[in-house]
């Protein structure tokens, strides 16, 4: 689940919206802005680190010739997985260098220095933090060690099949065993945002390190590009949990008419908001014979919004003032969403309060905040409670959540699914709090998502073989 706007001025601020907005693709093409022809002492690959309240984050801009002339560049955030993000604006003059990156509302300014650095300052929503920037042969390799490589001992499988609504095609990656079948399946439904059939994110591919996983232990296991994503057509921009929820479904039809599955022993895992779309998916298929909620909601999605502002500020180190003027802004712009349902009215509601809490906050990236806000999904996932779809599941479930996830905080939303779990009479779950681990189910050390990148661990090895050993022992094996 993606952090919601809120009006802190602390170093959170800067940082989430970084991490709302920081994460297109590397093949995002680069914006030429005309410019003198940049000196041969500043082309090239820049690399520097910001440091807030103790959270180090690392900064990448390559810097070159534009095709038309001047300048061009693009911004890496390492520690954040995101690559290529545009360079709106650059200039150089007298020794004097000014990057303008509006995808994530930010700016740079900069001198070259005699010893060839550049010294400066990086400012983003209110914060100006210093900047310095080193020379560098290329960008820093990321070490992912669980990724695991081919050759596989199974079979992998390229798939496509339709999806949930009329003209829209998911495609993924189906992962066999080897051996006679035929087998359990596990379907895997990833969280909020553009995720592929890795949900890949902070350069992490943690959807790939479960199948293979469980693959490995005789389940086969598909993991789909979410709608309007990778190669799966749809309009994710319209698409909502229900949405979502009917292409789980799709997912579990074409499992079923694959001659390898064995249709009477399939299930699901869902990620924090895929973690959703298993329970709805649960209470509406009789296909499906147990569900794994990974960091997923007990609670009303605006009541997680607010408890996630609180928990990401105070871990950040924010004063208990500013906590609590975050929180009560936040629940000022959760009361517009539920409130008004013309999107213009909204719109300029929104406005309103942040020209008043958050003057600085402005141009692409409160535009950026804005659609999100007033977005079907956003609208939706605000408004909805779980509770009621978490009582009808009458299959097995496993419910586990990281001790220092700050998104959807464990205590409470495990909880909660406890609670609705028994209201509905199901004897047949797991709920489980794993200490030390963050929502990407990461062993962490403060749960920030500034630290999700710079972890090395994709996934948990514990956790892998708690949701593998709690599966096998549901479908028998």
């Amino acid at each position: 689940m993606r952090k919601g706007w809120h009006g802190s001025l602390g170093a959170v601020a800067w940082i989430g919206i970084l991490l709302s907005f920081a994460a297109p693709s590397a093949g995002w093409a680069q914006e030429a802005v005309p410019a003198p022809a940049p000196p041969p002492s500043v082309a090239g690959i820049w690399e520097g680190a910001l440091n807030a309240d103790g959270q180090r984050l690392r900064i990448v801009f390559h810097i070159g010739q534009a095709p038309k002339g001047g300048l061009s560049a693009t911004m890496d955030s390492p520690d954040q997985g995101a690559a290529g993000i545009p360079v709106s604006g650059v200039t150089f003059e007298k020794g004097r260098l000014r990057l303008e990156v509006e995808a994530v509302g930010g700016h740079y300014f900069a001198e070259l220095e005699k010893d060839g650095t550049l010294q400066g300052t990086w400012s983003q929503s209110g914060a100006a933090l210093p900047l310095t920037l080193h020379r560098t042969g290329g960008a820093p390799e990321v070490s992912r060690p669980q990724e695991p490589k081919p050759p596989f001992p199974y079979t992998v499988r390229q798939v496509t099949y339709p999806g949930g609504a009329p003209g829209v095609t998911l495609a993924g990656t189906l992962t066999v065993p080897e051996g006679k079948g035929p087998f359990p399946a596990v379907l895997l439904l990833v969280g909020s945002g553009p995720h592929d059939r890795d949900e890949t994110l902070f350069g992490h591919k943690p959807f790939l390190v479960i199948a293979d996983f469980l693959t490995r232990r005789g389940l086969a296991v598909l993991r789909f590009d979410k709608r309007g994503v990778g190669q799966s057509t749809g309009d994710r921009a319209k698409a909502t949990d229900d949405d979502y929820t009917k292409d789980a479904l799709a997912g579990l039809a074409f499992l079923r008419s694959q001659k390898e599955i064995n249709p009477k022993a399939m299930g699901l895992i869902g990620h924090s908001e895929g973690a959703i779309e298993a329970v709805k998916a649960a209470g509406r298929s009789r296909d499906v014979a147990f569900i794994v909620l990974l960091g997923g909601p007990g609670l009303p999605g605006g009541q997680i919004i607010e408890d996630q502002i609180a928990a990401m500020d105070k871990a950040a180190g924010v004063p208990p003032e500013a906590v609590a003027k975050a929180v009560a802004v936040e629940k000022q712009f959760l009361s517009i969403v539920r409130s008004q349902p013309d999107d213009a009215k909204a719109s300029a509601q929104i406005r309103q309060l942040v020209r008043k809490e958050q003057p600085e906050l402005k141009g692409a990236a409160l535009d950026r905040q804005i659609q999100m806000a007033i977005s079907p999904w956003y609208r939706q996932f605000i408004a909805y409670d779980p509770r009621p779809d978490i009582e009808k599941v009458k299959c097995p479930v496993l419910a586990l959540g990281g001790e220092k996830d700050l998104q959807v905080p464990a205590m409470e939303n495990l909880l909660a699914i406890r609670t609705a779990l028994q209201k509905g009479g199901n004897q047949r779950y797991v709920v489980k709090m794993l200490p030390g681990l963050n929502h990407l189910f990461q062993e962490a050390s403060t749960g920030l998502p500034t630290e999700y990148g710079r972890i090395v661990q994709t996934f948990s090895p514990q956790a892998l073989m708690i949701i593998g050993t709690w599966i096998l022992q549901q479908v028998g094996r």
